[in-house]
């Protein structure tokens, strides 16, 4: 299995949730429609992959955590994940 760490080294913008074995990331778009835009391009990828991210949206913001319930922790599957939505958010505009 991946480490959280080794994980964390690959994915510098996400961070360990506290308290459980999940990694997280605060995104911000400059409005509503984008973050949604957003959220839509990562369920098209999450239903192609079967791995299905926990998350949040307020306005423009979205806070996205993953962890893999089958193996009570971070998975491979969740660092792919990651890595997926770090790239869909730089094609969508995000802000941090």
């Amino acid at each position: 299995g991946v480490t959280r760490q080794q994980a964390l080294g690959t994915l510098s913008a996400w961070r360990e949730v506290e308290g459980r074995d999940a990694i997280e990331r605060h995104f911000r778009f400059n409005d509503f429609s984008a973050a949604f835009a957003f959220m839509a391009r990562i369920a098209l990828v999450a239903e192609v992959m079967n791995h299905h991210p926990e998350w949040s949206n307020v306005w423009s913001k979205v806070h996205v955590v993953l962890t893999s319930h089958d193996v009570s922790g971070v998975s491979s599957r969740d660092i792919d994940l990651a890595r997926e939505i770090d790239r869909l958010a730089k094609e969508c505009g995000a802000l941090t």
